[in-house]
């Protein structure tokens, strides 16, 4: 498989769980990769995906431990996530796929002091964003190039099923307007490889009445 931009970032991603193994939910799981980064922590980990052949795929590569992993085929949009539920969401090349909006219900399902984050895709709005995209595009070349001579060198391997691609993404500046009002004190940074990471950690005392 060449170079994949979601992957690279899985170590980032990581870096953002919370003290303890806990409960985590991985949106739009696709072939279980990340779900099974986060198992390896210890993490009881819930993941969906709307695709079957990606929940058939992941389910067959197992679970690392020592946490546990679920998987069912579910729309995030549709399912009814239970309130303050998990200590960790994650969403990774997901969200441009559903309204944006549907990380309010991502927020109402963390407990206090869980977190979300989210590795999404947006198109550059500034000219920081598209300065940062200009020096991808080469990097990204080199890396791939990388990959592929690697895969060439260990025989490589039989192609697997890949989830859906969608090709349009929203502007930065509305996905940073729309984090700012819909998760207060949320962060929004920009990645190198076409990607951001937002991250919302739900207050201690965020309760609902």
């Amino acid at each position: 498989m060449g170079f994949n931009h979601n992957d690279h970032y899985h170590p980032l991603l990581l870096d953002q769980l919370p003290p303890g193994p806990g409960v985590a939910l991985d949106v739009g799981c696709g072939s279980g990769r990340f779900a099974r980064r986060l198992a390896a922590t210890g993490m009881h980990v819930e993941a969906i995906d709307r695709s079957g052949p990606m929940i058939e795929l992941a389910r067959a590569a197992g679970s690392p431990g020592p946490g546990t992993i679920s998987y069912r085929q579910a729309d995030v949009v549709a399912e009814k996530l239970p309130d303050e539920a998990y200590d960790f969401i994650s969403c990774l090349a997901v969200l441009h796929h559903v309204p944006f909006d549907t990380v309010t219900k991502l927020r109402d399902a963390l407990v206090p002091g869980g977190v979300l984050a989210v590795l999404g895709l947006g198109r550059p709005s500034t000219a920081a964003d598209y300065a940062r995209a200009l020096v991808a595009s080469p990097v990204n070349a080199v890396a791939r190039v990388v990959v592929y001579a690697g895969d060439r060198l260990n025989g490589g391997a039989d192609p697997l099923p890949t989830a859906p691609i969608v090709e349009t993404y929203p502007p930065m500046n509305r996905i940073r307007r729309d984090s700012a009002g819909l998760l207060p004190g949320s962060k929004v940074r920009n990645l190198l490889f076409y990607r951001y990471l937002l991250v919302y950690r739900r207050p201690e005392d965020d309760h609902p009445m």
